[in-house]
């Protein structure tokens, strides 16, 4: 008998469980669906004739200083000539001032070689962690030249750290905390790009997203979003198993409620995981008339992580325009 008591007792917790989440998944559906973004836009990075700013981070603040960091570079528009740079703002992002290059390319034939781009900030204990991705040249290219084709040039996620969020940024290793999967049919065996952080359940979160070497020129619309989970800020970092959201070229997500909030940027739907990884089993698909274009978030858990839950209020983004991309604030408005 005290067993069937125990087994009805387990029983009925997980149905409390699930029944929590679906409450959970609901609310954040209604709450989803009546946000809409609205778009400011900005000084001392904005619009810049010959200039590109693309990509900004999540935006923290520290005292009363806000930071973004971003990829810049002169004459293109791909990151993959880029580096980062910062700006701070004492108005919460309507106004900026660039403050230089935070971090340049690596060493010669180390993996950011090339470029250093899509940057990320966490701080964790009074240190500050400087997620970005690297590529080097083109292996075998007679040159020594970056040729941006869809097989032998993957990326690899690198991360530095400072005392200060002013820098200066020194890499915890020039090897990469973060690299493609081995099988080609894998999501990310040619992508691993554009980190996002979250500390949870006692270990740091790196979402980042993921192309395949199966899908050649195609690739960016077959893009999606993937996790990886480490004890430590510096890794190393251990992959989950397969992706966790479809449909993602660019990775922005934050805390919500209990859960996790996502924008999948393919479909241009708002999404939400109770549990950080299960975006697709009761998908909200809430849909956006418009959203912003590789956004970073101001999320205060950044620098607290006890700050959880807090939801989504603003953040940079990017407009494309050629060779001349450049930033703007938006916010989130309920209808």
């Amino acid at each position: 008998m005290k067993y069937c008591i125990v087994f009805c007792i387990v029983c009925l917790c997980r149905l409390d469980s699930m029944f929590a989440q679906t409450l959970d998944i609901a609310s954040t559906r209604e709450k989803f669906s009546k946000i809409e973004f609205l778009y400011d836009t900005l000084s001392g990075i904005g619009y810049e004739k010959g200039c590109t700013r693309r990509d900004p981070s999540d935006v923290i603040k520290v005292g009363g200083t806000c930071y973004v960091y971003y990829t810049k570079i002169y004459g293109r528009s791909p990151g993959y000539w880029g580096t980062v740079w910062y700006a701070t703002s004492n108005d919460d992002g309507y106004h900026w001032k660039e403050q230089g290059e935070i971090l340049g390319v690596g060493k010669k034939d180390m993996f950011d070689a090339q470029a250093t781009f899509t940057p990320n900030i966490f701080c964790s204990e009074g240190i500050y962690y400087l997620y970005y991705t690297g590529v080097k040249p083109t292996p075998g290219n007679a040159k020594g030249e970056f040729e941006n084709n869809s097989t032998t040039d993957v990326t690899a996620i690198g991360v530095a750290m400072s005392a200060s969020p002013n820098g200066p940024f020194k890499r915890v290793s020039e090897e990469p905390i973060l690299t493609v999967s081995i099988e080609p049919e894998k999501f990310d065996s040619y992508r691993v790009d554009d980190a996002a952080l979250l500390y949870r359940d006692g270990l740091y979160w790196l979402y980042h997203k993921g192309r395949s070497r199966v899908h050649d020129k195609e690739g960016p619309v077959h893009t999606q979003m993937g996790v990886a989970h480490s004890s430590s800020p510096k890794g190393p970092f251990i992959k989950y198993s397969k992706p966790v959201l479809p449909q993602s070229h660019e990775v922005m997500i934050w805390q919500e409620g209990s859960g996790i909030g996502a924008l999948s940027s393919l479909s241009g739907t708002l999404e939400y995981a109770p549990d950080g990884i299960d975006f697709t089993s009761k998908p909200l698909l809430v849909k956006l008339k418009s959203f912003p274009k590789a956004p970073g978030a101001y999320r205060a858990d950044l620098t607290s992580p006890s700050r959880i839950g807090v939801g989504l209020s603003w953040g940079i983004s990017m407009v494309m325009n050629n060779d001349e991309c450049y930033l703007i604030r938006y916010k989130t408005h309920t209808r």
